[in-house]
């Protein structure tokens, strides 16, 4: 596999790492349709742990089994696919080369009154199923927020000692945050800079509406305004917040939309700089000849764009 000159270039904006972890990355960076140019797009599938099983697969009943998502990522050629543990070892050993895997290590379930996660797989559990990376989310703004700091701290110490990247979902949530706060500009850039702070190599947050929530950041942005009256100009926000673009970021497929708004909203990520999208609910729920063209048009927006 012979790095393309932005693959390298993106591996030198992590310094510190070992050459096992920009191992993994490049991995992740080379795979599939969008190989080598910097672009992502990966299937995560932690929905069932999140919503239920019927509320997440249902809708396409072949997704109940976990060996229809490494298929779906293989098939449309995507760079990576996110899964909990046991999805992973379902079919880690069929698939085990295939296609870079990233082991989400924490989980919640809508059954909990609190905004936290449990730790439910390791870095031995990513290691042994040939994972590239570890995955963890992180709530900014929960009352349990600085637990979940401080066991990814630990975690990513030693995924990273260990060869594997770091893959920080980072969703603002909590008693200071509304809905509105929760995807707010001001809020989806703190959040994003965070995971950048914590050091994760790929960051994935929730596309960013026009809102400000924090009345101190208001005033900072009246003074020092910023282009959020379009998509591109949100993102790029959220990308300078990760170290002026020197970090991964990804946004997710948010709520349940049409082929064409999410095609569209790849569209503006990629306008306004960021790395690509991970998009799980609004392609595994859609029937598979569905999935894959949609799947498809986002790879195009992406590669024709690179």
């Amino acid at each position: 596999m012979k790095l393309t000159r932005r693959v390298k270039e993106i591996l030198s904006w992590y310094e510190s790492d070992n050459p096992g972890t920009k191992a993994n990355l490049a991995r992740i960076l080379m795979e599939g349709k969008l190989g080598g140019t910097g672009r992502l797009v990966i299937l995560p599938v932690d929905q069932g742990f999140e919503h239920g099983p019927a509320r997440s697969f249902a809708p396409n009943p072949a997704a109940y089994d976990p060996r229809y998502h490494f298929e779906l990522a293989i098939e449309a050629g995507l760079n990576a696919y996110a899964a909990p543990l046991g999805m992973i070892e379902a079919g880690a050993a069929t698939y085990a080369g295939a296609i870079p895997t990233i082991l989400k290590v924490n989980s919640s379930n809508s059954l909990s009154t609190t905004k936290d996660q449990a730790v439910t797989g390791s870095v031995a559990d990513a290691l042994r199923l040939g994972c590239s990376a570890i995955g963890f989310t992180i709530y900014p703004g929960s009352e349990y927020q600085f637990e979940m700091m401080e066991e990814l701290r630990d975690l990513a110490e030693e995924a990273k000692s260990a060869g594997l990247a770091v893959v920080v979902w980072s969703y603002p949530r909590g008693p200071m945050l509304d809905k509105v706060g929760e995807t707010a500009l001001d809020i989806c850039a703190y959040a994003a800079h965070m995971a950048a702070l914590m050091g994760a190599h790929i960051i994935k947050v929730k596309p960013p509406t026009e809102a400000i929530s924090l009345d101190a950041a208001k005033k900072t942005y009246e003074k020092n305004p910023v282009d959020g009256s379009t998509l591109a100009g949100r993102i790029k926000h959220v990308t300078d917040a990760c170290f002026g673009g020197r970090r991964i970021v990804v946004f997710s497929g948010g709520e349940a939309g049409t082929a064409e708004s999410i095609v569209e909203m790849a569209r503006g990520i990629h306008a306004g700089g960021g790395n690509g999208s991970i998009i799980g609910r609004n392609t595994f729920q859609r029937p598979k000849a569905e999935a894959l063209k949609l799947l498809s048009d986002i790879i195009a927006v992406y590669r024709a764009q690179a």
